[in-house]
């Protein structure tokens, strides 16, 4: 017998960003209703970071990047979501994004967002010229192009997204999502 999928629910997209990558998993094993989005790259920095999906509510879906069409976004179309996180967005999502590139389940599921008119909460990795990152062998110091700093600056302009650059602003934009949809935060 199938599960039912409570809908309203919120949807997550990873991407192959190491950037607060463990602490974007442990927000989301708060956040009930969760439907998840793996990109291919994504599924490499698990295996790196030697994580697993363990914890993740129980009724998580997880949606891998196996697909040319990206068939799961036409759950946004039926109003399944009522908003989506990108959370590490890497450089590349980002510039995908600004440019209308959807070729990953990420940019993929970012672009349906917006034209279904879904909230979505974009956190961007490269937002200042110099940056420490966690790395899976440990912190390292990037310094992030200009072009790559000019593209999450154009992507704050987009409609229905908010793009963050810190861990408490990406906590904060995830509570201020619940709220809306009638959802306990998940900052303790």
């Amino acid at each position: 017998m199938a599960k039912t999928v409570v809908t309203p629910r919120l949807g997550w997209a990873l991407t192959g960003s190491g950037h607060y990558f463990v602490e974007c998993l442990t927000l989301m094993r708060k956040v009930p209703h969760l439907d998840l989005f793996v990109t291919k790259a994504a599924a490499e920095v698990i295996r790196m970071y030697k994580k697993e999906f363990e914890l993740l509510p129980e009724d998580t879906r997880i949606f891998k990047d196996t697909t040319a069409s990206a068939a799961p976004v036409g759950n946004f179309y039926k109003g399944q979501y009522f908003g989506l996180i990108v959370a590490p967005a890497t450089s590349n999502t980002v510039a995908k994004a600004v440019h209308g590139i959807s070729d990953t389940l990420a940019t993929n599921v970012y672009a349906q967002a917006g034209k279904c008119r879904v909230p979505s909460v974009v956190f961007a990795c490269d937002t200042a010229p110099e940056m420490d990152t966690e790395a899976p062998s440990g912190w390292v110091k990037v310094y992030p192009r200009r072009i790559d700093l000019q593209n999450t600056e154009a992507l704050k302009a987009f409609e229905y997204t908010d793009v963050v650059e810190t861990l408490p602003d990406l906590e904060a934009a995830l509570d201020r999502m619940l709220a809306a949809a009638g959802q306990s935060p998940v900052a303790a």
